[in-house]
């Protein structure tokens, strides 16, 4: 009885897919969509997606031009792979696409889909955004903590001090992004939290978790009715980690509450939002939900992207020692081998900062931007874009482009010298942070930490491969997800450099 009951739920879904399938077929066919592969019935083109979907995407570009159609299940997805299309989708075209699509993960994870990075278009979304960018992400506040990020990295340095007397291989990826948890947490939530206090599994642990989540395709978002049979079981590892990130952040809210009135050398962001919220100056109404998102946002955003960033930068030095040569007599220069550079002399440092522009070319931190929702009809370079369709820009790709880049799977930080070409959204060949009203609110501080950590760490370490291994033995393989890690973890062994 059960058995013939499954059967004939199986027709029933299928007959309606493959029905809808023909009914989208020919809605579409008198309109000009973009150039697609042939697609399968039900599938539409997943099938053409493996584990490195920003590489596959690259593939098909090459193939069918940098505006393609690819349909995943009963969603059109627009794929963007070149600085021109970014920008009509991005510039010309941007309120049309300022919105994101519906998303399982977002639900659990970011509290109904009420954070920056993948709330829809409004006036919440609006509000929201303003408010972050002026109280929480300014110059001014960035610059409130610049005290905690020269202790924390001044504890680093000393860990890292004592592995190079030990001769250790240091673990960069874990030893970073273990600092950039404690920056994170003292800048967020104003202390830092040993890994126990978040979950059994760690900070680090649970944000992969959840980086992988908010990237690894979903059939339940290409085929809604699918949701509720949970397939894979993606629906109940994202309820665990939301769970986990609710728990700790009630946490959180209740202690800096029950601490209000106390005295403080400086507000941290999660005491700056909440004074916010009890004002009733804000221009729209916000509770615990809203807040929670957005300490979610800033957690992921800080945490995982700043210490991937800085590991796949120094990778990269190690694997062109001529460049990390130049790096470091830029620093010897400019701050001398007598004292460690300062947060202040950032600015100063040119060749660091093309170095971090080359790094961030070949190794976007988010390879496939967040994708963007078409809010209405809209014809671009002549091709119908449906409502309703998810625009995604293949970063990736862009920054390979042959038309923008001269040999560009070259790192070659010099391509820059005398160039304007910049990674704030201006310059559509070099999008790392996206672009238009999506961009991320936290570059400005995602870039700080980023080149002053690795100045730190090149400053006053000399870095070596174990095992004698050559710069060209590295092993550079790529992770796919919401991030993109490195597959195998940097190791090497620092020495000392300073004379003090």
């Amino acid at each position: 009885m059960m058995f013939s009951a499954l059967v004939w739920i199986t027709f029933t879904v299928l007959a309606t897919v493959l029905l809808f399938n023909s009914l989208l077929i020919r809605k579409n066919k008198k309109k000009k969509l973009p150039p697609s592969p042939r697609g399968l019935p039900i599938l539409g083109h997943l099938h053409l997606l493996g584990k490195n979907p920003h590489q596959d995407l690259h593939k098909l570009s090459k193939q069918y031009g940098s505006i393609m159609h690819l349909r995943f299940g009963f969603i059109s997805n627009i794929i963007v792979s070149s600085p021109h299309a970014a920008e009509q989708f991005l510039k010309t075209y941007d309120l049309v696409f300022a919105s994101r699509p519906p998303h399982e993960a977002a639900e659990y994870l970011m509290f109904g889909q009420r954070s920056l990075a993948f709330g829809k278009y409004g006036p919440y979304w609006r509000n929201m955004r303003k408010l972050c960018t002026l109280n929480l992400l300014s110059n001014l506040k960035i610059g409130s903590f610049q005290s905690v990020r020269k202790e924390e990295l001044g504890l680093f340095v000393e860990s890292l001090k004592q592995a190079a007397l030990n001769q250790d291989v240091v673990d960069i990826g874990a030893e970073v992004a273990a600092l950039s948890a404690n920056m994170t947490c003292l800048m967020v939530f104003g202390k830092k939290y040993a890994d126990k206090e978040f979950d059994e599994r760690g900070f680090k642990a649970v944000i992969k978790e959840a980086m992988q989540l908010m990237a690894t395709p979903n059939l339940g978002d290409y085929y809604p009715f699918l949701k509720v049979l949970d397939l894979r079981g993606l629906t109940r590892r994202m309820k665990t980690v939301g769970k986990i990130f609710d728990e700790f952040l009630e946490k959180i809210i209740d202690e800096h509450e029950q601490s209000a009135n106390q005295a403080r050398q400086a507000d941290d962001f999660v005491y700056t939002i909440l004074a916010l919220m009890k004002s009733k100056e804000t221009e729209f109404e916000f509770d615990r939900r809203h807040i929670k998102a957005v300490l979610v946002d800033l957690l992921t955003a800080a945490m995982d992207t700043t210490a991937t960033t800085v590991e796949w930068i120094l990778a990269e030095l190690l694997k062109n020692p001529r460049v990390m040569k130049k790096v470091q007599q830029e620093l010897d220069e400019k701050v001398g081998l007598h004292r460690m550079v300062e947060e202040s002399e950032l600015e100063n440092l040119t060749y660091l900062d093309m170095v971090v522009k080359e790094a961030l070319r070949l190794h976007p931190v988010v390879p496939l931007l967040l994708p963007h929702a078409a809010l209405e009809d809209c014809i671009v370079d002549g091709f119908h874009i449906p409502k309703d369709s998810r625009v995604t820009i293949n970063a990736w790709t862009i920054g390979r482009d042959p038309n923008a880049w001269s040999d560009p799977e070259k790192f070659t930080p010099e391509r820059f010298i005398g160039s304007n070409i910049d990674v704030r959204g201006h310059d559509f060949q070099l999008i790392p942070f996206g672009s238009g009203r999506r961009i991320c609110p936290g570059m400005q501080l995602g870039l700080t930490v980023v080149r002053l950590m690795l100045a730190r760490m090149v400053h006053c370490f000399n870095w070596e491969l174990p095992n004698g291994m050559l710069p060209s033995e590295l092993d550079m393989t790529e992770e796919f997800g919401l991030v993109m890690t490195r597959a195998k973890h940097l190791m090497a062994i620092p020495t000392y450099r300073l004379s003090k």
